[in-house]
């Protein structure tokens, strides 16, 4: 059982490096006023996609996007 410990750990520290990627180009984006930096690309524009599409849905994006946001709080890293 200490391996899958291990392995959520390392899954929780990646997820919050790529959360914090994500604000970071977010930030960048509108402090530099492109939508399409180096390294980042276009992840404004890949945001506003995402939601659209969640939108265009209805319930079930409503529900899609509980589910994506009750996956996020209740995670621990420890």
């Amino acid at each position: 059982m200490e391996v899958v410990s291990r392995i959520k750990q390392w899954i929780g520290a990646l997820t919050d490096i790529g959360l914090l990627l994500i604000a970071l180009a977010i930030v960048a984006a509108v402090l530099v006023g492109s939508a399409n930096l180096p390294f980042f690309g276009n992840v404004v524009d890949n945001l506003i996609a995402v939601i659209k599409s969640l939108g265009s849905n209805g319930l079930v994006g409503l529900i899609a996007i509980a589910i994506i946001i009750w996956l996020f709080s209740n995670r621990s890293v420890s």
